[in-house]
């Protein structure tokens, strides 16, 4: 049988389109090697990123109205910032009516999908959602996290970005930040998280790097609180037809996240439109650069890269942060940190955005640093 569609990976974004296309009457076959399996990383998104089609009410766990970020500086966003809830957003992603294979995909053509049992399933487009593998040639991003009772942080604010320096690490080392946002259920989430390297920090620095910031900031664990690790790369999709989520390029590199991108595109993919314009294509090559940058700042320099960042006016950081197919605005929002930059981070940022290779003082193996 041939159906209309083949998604393999039934992550969010694979689940997302896989129910959106259900949704408009089509033959859906969907292949995942465990399909039931839960969603354990937590996702969150700012609130004015989902999609329509997608009731907040029911999929959101949090909200923080106004998260703070802080490089050397305290800003308040003015913007809403949600964690979702993971299994309020698989049941709101049905997927009642299509074929479910537990099988993995082992290759994948324009209309045929050859599983790992020999099994070839046929359809008039086969989308690739299987995400990306790892590789040293690709930025990672990597976070240590445990989840807390709230009250036992009742201090720390919803942080979006935290690069203060009371981590423990050496001040010539790669920088981290804190990551602090409500669960909901009275749950808190803190997470230590390396932004991007190549190679990222390692997971145990990380938890290092997390506890000593919590002792320092008067926070006390008992060591039996859930952990959350991650790992993924922020580089290797390919924009186009053929794939979708972050194996169709929609990782954010700069920032690491995809989910309510691959959530906003579901439905024009489903449809057959193209969620790659030109300037979704133009956006994607400036976020590789701004990403280049990124990787090119000495340690010294990230906090107040960020204040400058954090600083601009919230269209520009919207767009920047959002702004998938708002080239306008990404350029603007690009120029206007650049301006607001020191005239010696400006040379490294231009030298490496323009491919120039340019290296960091300090030690090799880094998180915004290579």
């Amino acid at each position: 049988m041939t159906a209309d569609i083949v998604v393999c990976g039934l992550g969010p974004a694979g689940r997302a389109l896989a129910h959106r296309c259900l949704m408009r009457g089509m033959s859906v076959v969907a292949v995942d090697p465990s399909p039931r399996r839960r969603w354990t990383a937590t996702y969150a998104a700012w609130a004015d990123e989902l999609p329509e089609w997608l009731d907040p009410t029911l999929v959101t766990a949090a909200t923080v109205a106004r998260p703070t970020a802080w490089g050397a500086r305290r800003h308040e966003l003015d913007r809403p910032y949600v964690v979702l809830d993971n299994e309020r957003l698989r049941d709101s992603l049905a997927l009642a009516g299509a074929e479910i294979v537990a099988d993995r995909a082992v290759r994948l053509d324009r209309h045929a999908a050859t599983l790992a049992s020999g099994r070839v399933l046929t359809a008039g487009r086969v989308i690739d959602a299987r995400g990306i593998a790892r590789s040293p040639a690709r930025a990672e991003q990597t976070a240590y996290g445990v989840v807390v009772d709230a009250s036992t942080a009742a201090d720390i604010e919803p942080l979006f970005m935290d690069w203060r320096a009371d981590n423990g690490a050496d001040p010539a080392a790669p920088r981290s930040f804190l990551y602090a946002v409500p669960l909901g259920g009275g749950a808190l989430l803190l997470e230590e998280t390396c932004l991007a390297g190549r190679p990222a920090l390692d997971i145990g620095e990380l938890r290092t790097r997390l506890l000593h910031r919590l002792r320092a900031r008067g926070i006390a664990l008992d060591g039996d609180e859930p952990v959350e690790r991650v790992r993924f790369p922020v580089q290797g999709g390919r924009p186009g037809r053929r794939a979708f989520g972050a194996a169709g390029g929609f990782t954010h590199p700069a920032t690491g996240y995809s989910v309510a991108a691959t959530l906003d595109a579901a439905d024009t993919v489903a449809a057959g439109g193209n969620a790659w314009p030109p300037s979704a294509r133009a956006v994607s090559a400036l976020r590789a650069a701004g990403l280049r940058a990124l990787l090119a700042l000495p340690p010294a320099d990230v906090p107040g890269f960020f204040d400058a960042f954090f600083a601009l006016p919230a269209p520009l950081q919207r767009a920047y942060l959002s702004g998938r197919t708002d080239l306008g605005g990404t350029v603007a929002a690009m120029r206007a940190l650049f301006t607001a930059l020191p005239p010696g981070t400006r040379v490294r940022i231009a030298a490496a955005t323009s491919g120039i290779p340019v290296r960091s003082r300090g030690p090799g193996g880094s998180a915004i640093m290579e």
